[in-house]
């Protein structure tokens, strides 16, 4: 134990940036987790819905959303979707796989849906930009 403090008191700055990584990684681990979705890819959600009649919820902005979504979303923004939790009611039972431009506001979306209870909830990792970048189809209205 003596050389461990040793250790530490030597090199406190390799110390230091050891403790911050190792409490960043804790920290998005129990976010994660605590967020009640699971990260899945665009091939994994597209098989969600041809297979397990998921439901996509796009929670980016309106100027965002006419850009281009995956067909059939629902759009609620994420700054409207806890006053309009009620129109997802009719989709409990089927999986909610959960979009937005990158995957951040749609992992927001997930542990609001989570705390209100909603079951099996995906999230779009990467989001649009992934979709996209799989090369699978997009609606542009």
């Amino acid at each position: 134990m003596p050389r461990f403090l040793e250790f530490v008191a030597n090199h406190w700055m390799l110390w230091g940036a050891f403790v911050s990584i190792l409490t960043a990684l804790v920290v998005t681990e129990l976010r994660r987790r605590g967020s009640g979705a699971e990260p899945v890819g665009p091939l994994e959600a597209s098989r969600l819905m041809s297979h397990e009649d998921a439901v996509v919820l796009d929670v980016r902005e309106d100027s965002e959303y006419r850009q281009g979504h995956i067909a059939n979303a629902i759009h609620i923004p994420l700054s409207q979707l806890e006053n309009r939790l009620d129109e997802l009611k009719k989709y409990e039972g089927r999986p909610l796989v959960l979009c937005c431009r990158s995957g951040n506001r749609s992992g927001a979306a997930a542990r609001l849906l989570h705390k209100h209870g909603f079951g099996t909830i995906k999230n779009l990792a990467g989001g649009m930009l992934a979709w996209e970048n799989a090369q699978l189809p997009v609606v542009r209205k």
